[in-house]
């Protein structure tokens, strides 16, 4: 399943160093594997669910939990895809936090299903290809800086807190790792962006913008909007007729999107 599991106990008790403290903590883990990070969530009286997507890793996880109760007393185990999961009915509503070692190939899918929880979430930790990393937390001008960039700043801000060499994990991957901190509200909390169905076509719309990174915002955008439209924006913007996607920083794709809707 694409899984590296984090076996080191000096890395994790880094990675634990970095995480919010306070034991009356909520906190949804992904990927929990065979509580290498489980245990040490618990360990603080944190109230941890546990979700494993491989069944008889769940089964181990339920296991030790059964045979050591009193340390895992606010520990549940959840078999299944995370992709699957409400997280608000598994946490009955309460604020929580995020910790997941993820199979890199599905970091995205993850991260987006994640932010339709964006306002039951406090922080989200999550150890990830040091490449997606940099480009999660990568700024306008930057060649990294893309749509995952934008959607992920969007809904958080994000940094990158610890760098993982591949020694840190069994079997160690071909890249490096690093974990990536994400605290919530990010810029959704201040732009002009209202609603849950208006936040999914601002999203659309920046990921339109990025869709041909090689083209400007008028060639990229020419399919939904009449290009003298996109033009007159851009100049009212102060913004030249050639200016990229990648160039723009969160505030100015949220101008665009007003005005271009308000035509």
């Amino acid at each position: 399943m694409g899984q590296h599991f984090l076996r080191d106990l000096g890395w994790r008790k880094r990675i634990l160093a970095t995480l919010p403290r306070d034991s009356n903590d909520t906190w949804i883990e992904i990927g929990a594997g065979h509580g290498e990070m489980t245990e040490l969530l618990a360990d603080s009286g944190r109230r941890v669910i546990a979700i494993e997507g491989d069944p008889p890793l769940a089964d181990q996880l339920r296991a030790r939990l059964e045979a050591e109760p009193s340390e895992w007393q606010r520990v549940e185990v959840i078999s299944g895809d995370i992709l699957a999961q409400d997280l608000g009915r598994l946490t009955e509503g309460e604020r929580f936090h995020v910790y997941g070692n993820l199979p890199y190939y599905i970091t995205s899918p993850i991260l987006h299903q994640l932010f339709t929880n964006a306002d039951l979430i406090d922080s989200i930790h999550i150890v990830i290809q040091l490449e997606v990393a940099e480009r999660i937390v990568a700024n306008p001008g930057r060649r990294e800086y893309g749509y995952l960039s934008a959607a992920c700043q969007f809904y958080s801000k994000p940094k990158i807190a610890l760098r993982l060499p591949p020694g840190a994990f069994r079997p160690p991957p071909k890249v490096e790792s690093a974990l990536v901190e994400m605290t919530l509200p990010g810029e959704r909390a201040r732009l002009n962006v209202r609603g849950a169905n208006d936040e999914k076509r601002f999203l659309e719309f920046v990921q339109t913008c990025f869709s041909q990174k090689r083209k400007t915002l008028r060639n990229n955008l020419r399919a939904l909007t009449p290009d003298q439209h996109i033009h007159d924006t851009l100049s009212s913007m102060g913004l030249r007729p050639d200016a990229r996607a990648e160039q723009l920083s969160l505030a100015q794709f949220a101008e665009i999107f007003r005005q271009l809707k308000s035509t």
